[in-house]
């Protein structure tokens, strides 16, 4: 049985986390997610990638404790460095990485949720939040400084002062969640949503992606650079002339991703 499921269908890639019954990670967890996302990134013939759980409890509840106590701290960083590894390809990724979430997503499980390009979430009674301060740590894998940006600064001391777990609702109000959504309306939202960005114009989706992640970071005159930077090559490309001709011609374009 293996820890991550990739399917594909059309545009869309679905990456399912697999290890009963918490989807709590490992190493090889780990290993086999990196490797999935790789395998999406690269696939010209995907768009967007879906990441969600079989499990109708958990999204996936951090690292395996367990096992986590009983590894070496050299056998626990390797993990580490994978998993850092693995959040920053989707970050890079020029696809557009959904977390589908309906279950409880604790420690590096949230970690995961802030570093896709977008939540979407079902109403329920799970729990969200990064309790590693109730452990003598600090999250480990990008979760301080995911979470500031998505909710501020303020809200982000809070939160992880005390290691307290939230609900959804409370954290689609705080901008930690992009839709929260009946649980029975959660999974065609959700593959609508991704076959929608697919069937875009791949190019200009790259070019959006990398645009706000990067230009966050810079100040407006460097953002407005970047930005001039990747838009000005867009006009030379197949999906431009296609966008523009299909405007005018009052149908829907056939974008080629070039």
């Amino acid at each position: 049985m293996s820890d991550i499921i990739l399917e594909k269908q059309g545009g869309v890639a679905t990456l399912i986390f697999n290890r009963p019954k918490a989807n709590a990670y490992n190493l090889a967890f780990y290993q086999a997610f990196y490797d999935a996302v790789v395998e999406a990134d690269k696939d010209q013939e995907i768009g967007a990638v879906i990441i969600k759980s079989s499990s109708p409890k958990f999204f996936c509840a951090g690292a395996d404790i367990k096992e986590f106590q009983e590894n070496s701290t050299e056998d626990n960083q390797k993990m580490v460095v994978k998993a850092r590894e693995t959040l920053a390809a989707i970050e890079s990724s020029g696809k557009i990485f959904i977390a589908q979430l309906s279950g409880h997503a604790l420690g590096g499980g949230l970690e995961i949720l802030m570093a896709c390009d977008l939540r979407f979430a079902a109403e329920g009674q799970y729990l969200l939040g990064l309790p590693e301060i109730k452990l003598g740590l600090i999250p480990g894998n990008g979760g301080t400084q995911r979470l500031v940006r998505l909710v501020g600064l303020s809200k982000a001391l809070e939160l992880l002062a005390t290691g307290d777990t939230f609900n959804v609702v409370e954290a689609d109000k705080w901008g930690l969640i992009n839709r929260l959504l009946p649980a029975d309306e959660l999974e065609a939202f959700a593959q609508a949503y991704a076959e929608r960005v697919a069937s875009g114009p791949a190019l200009a989706v790259a070019a959006t992606k990398k645009a706000l992640r990067q230009g966050v970071e810079l100040s407006l005159a460097d953002g407005l650079a970047l930005e001039k930077e990747l838009c000005d090559p867009l006009y030379d490309t197949h999906d431009a002339d296609e966008g523009f001709k299909a405007f005018l011609e009052k149908r829907e374009p056939v974008f080629k991703g070039c």
